[in-house]
């Protein structure tokens, strides 16, 4: 991996990365297509189209169905799914939270119900990594325990410790997997997680602690799960610059476009969110000028595009009134466009930060967007 900073202004970072899959420039938002495919009919033939650089699918749900091993025998996932850019696998750590009621934590990794059909799995830190190998993505994720963001101290600070010591098992058994004649792809790269809740003093001393790894990236973890948004931004102030500025820094599960900008203005190069395709499945759709509600009776004759000057498939073909319609009528195409124009705006949005912390006028981008992306159009 060759990562080089190529923009700065302020904290917020431009840089150019170089993967074994190919080329990402940050900061990027990664499109979430959890199981191989983003939800609301998204192909991977789409996402070329409205510029996605990097695809994120999750270990534990590609693991309990279709199964990584079979994946494998496709050559990874980028084959099986006919996607020829970086893809980013999650690894099966959020659901050590996000199932609770299904799980339980020892140190050796987390036993699973599985949430399909119930039979019993073991994940930690080599299971992980091995599935993830399988799978064949240029980024794996260190095994973790995301707690919940206001959990008392004495959980987080023992959790911390323990997704600390996982880390160092899963940097070992990444380097023995590359080391692997049969491996799909022995350039994969490792990218840690940085845990501690809205405690600033566990958030500064894991960071420090992982930073020692000299790993290909730092991601930080267990954000955007019961915190306020202000909560969050004094969090990132406080531990983001105790990661390695010259690594690619990852704001988990991370979020609306003003927190997205928000992580950029403190210096965080990739993001990634079901906001987009979870609300483009709802008819809600965003603008530079606020977000719409495509069942609003207001649009049922409306012949204009969802956002004028927008260049997406949508945008370019279909009106305001036939989205409604077809919202109306229960047709999936009309989750589909929706969705589109959402990933679109989110890549496009990207794009456009990218460009202007290129350019020295990120600042002015940024109060801009504070000022119309606050309203909500209805």
């Amino acid at each position: 991996m060759k990562y080089e900073i190529v923009a700065e202004e302020g904290s917020a970072k431009s840089a150019h990365m170089e993967t074994v899959h190919g080329v990402i420039e940050t900061p990027v938002f990664m499109n979430v297509g959890t199981v191989g495919a983003i939800k609301g009919a998204v192909s991977s033939v789409d996402l070329k189209e409205i510029g996605c650089q990097v695809e994120l699918s999750n270990t534990y749900h590609l693991h309990v169905r279709t199964g990584d091993r079979l994946i494998k025998q496709f050559g990874g996932l980028r084959k099986f799914m006919n996607w020829d850019r970086p893809i980013l696998t999650d690894s099966g750590g959020f659901q050590v939270f996000s199932l609770a009621s299904l799980r339980k934590i020892r140190e050796e990794g987390v036993s699973f119900q599985s949430h399909i059909d119930g039979h019993r799995i073991f994940m930690g830190p080599e299971e992980s990594m091995q599935i993830q190998s399988n799978l064949g993505s240029t980024i794996a994720m260190a095994f973790d325990e995301c707690p919940p963001a206001l959990a008392e101290r004495s959980y987080i600070e023992q959790s911390t410790a323990r997704t600390a010591r996982w880390l160092k098992r899963c940097k070992a058994e990444m380097e023995r997997l590359n080391s692997l004649e049969d491996t799909v792809n022995r350039e994969q790269l490792l990218f840690g997680i940085n845990q501690g809740g809205i405690l600033e003093d566990v958030r500064i001393a894991n960071a420090e602690e992982i930073s020692e790894l000299d790993l290909d990236g730092y991601a930080v973890g267990g954000l955007a799960v019961g915190e306020s948004h202000e909560e969050m931004y004094r969090t990132l102030d406080a531990v983001v610059p105790h990661l390695p500025r010259k690594k690619p820094v990852y704001l988990m599960g991370v979020g609306t476009p003003l927190n997205i900008i928000e992580g950029v203005a403190r210096g965080v190069d990739f993001f990634d969110c079901v906001y987009p395709s979870r609300n483009g499945r709802h008819g809600h759709v965003y603008t530079k000028h606020g977000k719409l509600n495509m069942f609003n009776k207001k649009y049922e004759l409306d012949p204009l595009p969802i956002e004028e000057g927008c260049d997406c498939p949508a945008c370019r073909n279909y009106s305001r009134a036939y989205i409604r319609h077809l919202l109306k009528a229960g047709e999936m195409l009309g989750l589909r466009l929706c969705t589109l124009h959402n990933l679109y705006f989110y890549n496009k949005m990207m794009s456009d930060i990218r460009t202007a912390i290129r350019s020295g006028t990120f600042e002015a981008y940024r109060r801009e967007m504070n000022e119309t992306l606050s309203e909500d159009k209805g």
